[in-house]
């Protein structure tokens, strides 16, 4: 069943660049074997962590088919399509190579910031469109309108192609209230790395992480044994990683991940602006972080 194949841990891909800003298909591989070697359940390309807003349409077909390529099954590969345009939406999703993905997940309309009944019309006309199953995400940071709990639920009951959300408005109430009030089968998905343990605890059933990029064992582990009851070990990972979460996202992300899987000599510490890497303090915080841990 897909939806137990999408619970536990995701990770949202960073796209590495070469000196020159081309996409490094070398690191992404090397990327990709990390993070399946490391234990995670599914990843996600062209997340807003893959500097998607940067990349040329060809970019991203040829990006889903390296994906599908590489991943090569060992684990489902959910893709992400969202905009603040919904027509663009759903003709992307006509276009795109979807027929290995396993889901889609596609961001809440920015931007725009539209009415609560304007985002339920979003989604219902690109769920219609859309060959695969459909993730919501709302992530009120990025986008400037909040999807309430009661759009999130009236989504999940009334249009069947939705399966879950990818909850990242850090608000724990709201939360709470979708995985109380939710079908049986619709999973909720925290986005938020660092408040992702007790999400977990309140009944959510996954997280789709950036960490999990550099701490794919120890991410995906914490993810396992809170699922699992196992809130002593949970609680022990959970708390090693929290200062490298601080840092991770201290300035931007993903500037922080990349500057992580840097020090590991997974990705090159380059990116295409408005994205740059963290500052030197920061930088130098990081890696004193990373040889202590």
């Amino acid at each position: 069943m897909l939806q137990e194949q999408l619970r536990g841990t995701g990770v949202a891909l960073v796209t590495p660049f070469t000196a020159q800003e081309a996409i490094d298909w070398t690191s992404l591989e090397r990327l990709i074997d990390h993070v399946i070697g490391g234990g995670v359940d599914y990843v996600v390309t062209l997340g807003t962590t893959g500097e998607t807003p940067t990349l040329s349409s060809d970019e991203k077909l040829d990006l889903i088919r390296f994906t599908f390529e590489k991943v090569n099954k060992r684990v489902p590969v959910v893709v992400g399509i969202g905009d603040y345009n919904t027509q663009d939406v759903v003709k992307r999703l006509e276009k795109c190579p979807l027929d290995e993905a396993a889901a889609v997940l596609s961001v809440a309309p920015y931007y725009s910031k539209p009415s609560q009944e304007g985002i339920f019309q979003h989604y219902k006309a690109i769920a219609a469109a859309s060959p695969k199953p459909i993730i919501l995400y709302n992530v009120p940071g990025r986008t400037g309108r909040n999807m309430t709990a009661e759009t999130t639920l009236r989504l999940a009951h009334e249009v069947g192609n939705i399966i879950a959300m990818k909850e990242a408005s850090g608000d724990m109430v709201q939360c709470m209230k979708i995985v109380r009030d939710k079908p049986k089968d619709f999973l909720v998905i925290s986005g938020d790395d660092a408040v992702a343990l007790p999400q977990l605890a309140c009944g959510m059933d996954g997280v789709i992480s950036v960490a999990a990029n550099y701490f794919a064992k120890d991410f995906s582990g914490m993810v396992k044994a809170a699922l699992n009851g196992d809130f002593i070990e949970a609680n022990r990972l959970h708390y090693k990683m929290l200062e490298g979460f601080d840092l991770m996202f201290e300035e931007n992300n993903p500037a922080g991940i990349k500057a992580f899987l840097h020090y590991n000599g997974i990705v090159e510490n380059t990116f295409r602006l408005p994205v740059v890497p963290v500052s030197e303090g920061l930088g130098r915080r990081i890696e004193q972080y990373l040889k202590k841990y």
